[in-house]
């Protein structure tokens, strides 16, 4: 018999006409400082009004960072979908420091593996992602980010796009009324 396909739930939130869409790379502080204002974004914009992507940047300076976004992605197959993606996102930057390398070249990361990276997100989690993180469908939608990022000339996180079109004068140290007036001005 065979095994149906797995497909990542979308990591799409509110479902208004305006897109807003934030490309992350989970171990970057900055990128962690954006991603922690998606509640505050969408409850200043309304999420009648506004549908904020989340797109996932791996970097290679940020050294486990394709392991990473693939458990989040992964997390994304399970039953809970997107919500799963979200929690290994905020465990992730809750706890930066365990899935980083000091200076991105060094320190105690050094010596773990991949296996532990997916463990120890596992163990933050309360997930199981490991069956998730091997499915071959999973290569699609990490190449669909990639590609998606690339061909939007997107070259580091965090970056914005609004309706398409990149928003280089928006940062992650905005505050988030910032955000909302662009979307809503």
């Amino acid at each position: 018999m065979t095994q149906p396909k797995r497909k990542a739930d979308p990591l799409f939130w509110g479902h208004g006409p305006r897109t807003f869409e934030m490309f992350l790379e989970p171990t970057c502080p900055y990128s962690v400082r954006a991603y922690n204002k998606l509640d505050d974004l969408l409850a200043g914009a309304g999420e009648d009004k506004v549908t904020v992507k989340l797109r996932m940047q791996s970097q290679p300076w940020h050294m486990f960072s394709g392991v990473i976004v693939r458990c989040i992605l992964a997390a994304s197959m399970l039953p809970g979908g997107k919500e799963n993606a979200r929690r290994v996102l905020t465990q992730v930057g809750a706890h930066r420091e365990e899935f980083e390398f000091e200076r991105h070249c060094k320190g105690p990361n050094m010596d773990a593996t991949p296996n532990q990276i997916i463990r120890r997100i596992e163990e933050y989690t309360g997930l199981g992602l490991k069956e998730a993180f091997e499915s071959p469908e999973l290569e699609t939608e990490i190449k669909w980010h990639s590609k998606y990022g690339r061909q939007n000339g997107i070259h580091v996180s965090p970056t914005f796009m609004i309706d398409g079109l990149v928003q280089a004068d928006l940062g992650s140290g905005d505050p988030v009324e910032t955000w909302v007036a662009r979307l809503t001005g």
